[in-house]
């Protein structure tokens, strides 16, 4: 009679189980990544959201409180009507923001011109592919 050898295995993977292994997680890589950057795209556009309200209020308290309009975003911080300027969530920077000014035929006498608005720096268009963020 012949001896029959077994094969041992040693613990470790073969080849095709780690192929299989790395296939498996790509997929879900695949599946999970648009879906991750939707999510942080719904929240910068909140963020924007919430930071066009903010300001948008402040200009208006600063103006009814002082009557007179903020000639930049530096005195609403100054004033102590914001703790600073916010980053624009969409451009990544303070530095960004577009103003509004008066119109000149509605400036007071003592001739500058204040804002009125505020809006984000960016051209891209939102989430819903109907308006650009600087239109909102």
């Amino acid at each position: 009679m012949g001896v029959i050898r077994q094969c041992r295995r040693d613990g470790g993977f073969t080849v095709v189980e780690l192929a299989i292994v790395i296939t498996i997680i790509l997929i879900i890589v695949a599946i999970s990544v648009p879906g991750y950057q939707r999510v942080i795209l719904h929240a910068h556009e909140d963020t924007l959201r919430e930071d066009l309200r903010v300001m948008r209020k402040m200009i208006d308290q600063y103006t009814a409180d002082r009557e007179k309009a903020p000639q930049t975003l530096e005195d609403l911080v100054e004033a102590r009507y914001l703790p600073e300027v916010p980053v624009d969530p969409m451009t990544g920077s303070a530095e960004t923001w577009e103003v509004i000014l008066e119109d000149v035929n509605a400036i007071a006498i003592s001739g500058d011109r204040g804002i009125i608005d505020v809006k984000s720096g960016s051209n891209e268009v939102d989430a819903t592919g109907e308006r650009r963020y600087s239109d909102w």
